[in-house]
């Protein structure tokens, strides 16, 4: 994988209420666990999210407080053909990649802060929306979305 395949790497996190918006470097985009080590420098009050979007195919939601790692991949199929994915289904002992295109992994990784499972299917099986758009409706439904916009664009 080129690292011009990763669209982009973001960290969001909460501290004392108001939320922070960090781009990282697209190379965590390829590496799962270099992705979930550069979420653990933030602080945050209900763990660190990161959010990747992969070549306009999918996207990956993580969320790291301490030590402990949730994560969600938005179509399993992506495990067939990009390591962060196959990483990703590994840490949740997914099975090794799947003919239909549904996520895999923890969908109530933001349930608490707002974005019901039910939601969050939704927007991984939205087939009109790029892995941006979706993640950039999970961020204004979360309350960073101006945020995540600047950023992104």
């Amino acid at each position: 994988m080129a690292e011009d395949d990763v669209d982009f790497v973001i960290a969001a996190y909460r501290d004392e209420g108001a939320w922070t918006v960090v781009e990282l470097p697209p190379r965590l985009g390829e590496d799962f666990d270099g992705f979930s080590d550069a979420l653990a420098r933030f602080p945050s009050d209900v763990g660190v999210l990161g959010l990747a979007s992969v070549n306009d195919d999918f996207f990956v939601i993580v969320r790291r407080s301490g030590e402990h790692v949730r994560a969600l991949l938005s179509d399993a199929t992506a495990v067939w053909d990009w390591p962060l994915a196959a990483d990703l289904a590994e840490l949740v002992n997914a099975a090794d990649g799947d003919e239909e295109p549904m996520p895999v992994g923890d969908l109530d990784i933001v349930s608490d802060l707002g974005l019901a499972s039910v939601e969050l299917s939704l927007l991984c099986d939205d087939d009109d929306l790029f892995p941006d758009e979706a993640l950039a409706d999970l961020a204004e439904r979360l309350g960073f979305g101006e945020q995540f916009e600047a950023i992104i664009g």
